[in-house]
């Protein structure tokens, strides 16, 4: 995968991420406790709710994470080379996962 194609490609995968993350910020929010306008059950619902949309959000932290990484191999020419062992890392794992770093041997 050349350079420009990669790097155009993270960074769409980049910005989805943090359009989803600004979509979800609602669903992050502190659960009010109001017993009187929320029974038991359904406040139970909207922390777990709240759970959930937190750990995603984690996740896609950590994946836009990886692709700030990515993207810093790109500018110094690391791009596509397995971060532990050097090998280049095949093409088709570059598509899948356009912010791989490493080769699916180091990858286990």
């Amino acid at each position: 995968m050349d350079s420009k194609t990669a790097r155009a490609e993270l960074l769409k995968l980049k910005n989805e991420l943090v359009s989803l993350s600004e979509i979800s910020e609602e669903a992050r929010a502190t659960v009010m406790l109001d017993q009187q306008s929320v029974g038991r059950l359904s406040r139970m619902d909207a922390l777990q709710g709240q759970a959930m949309a937190q750990a995603a959000e984690r996740q896609r932290r950590s994946h836009i994470q990886r692709i700030e990484a990515a993207l810093q191999r790109l500018d110094t020419g690391d791009y596509g080379y397995c971060v532990e062992c050097g090998e280049e890392i095949p093409e088709k794992r570059l598509k899948v996962d356009p912010a791989a770093a490493f080769c699916i041997t180091c990858a286990r």
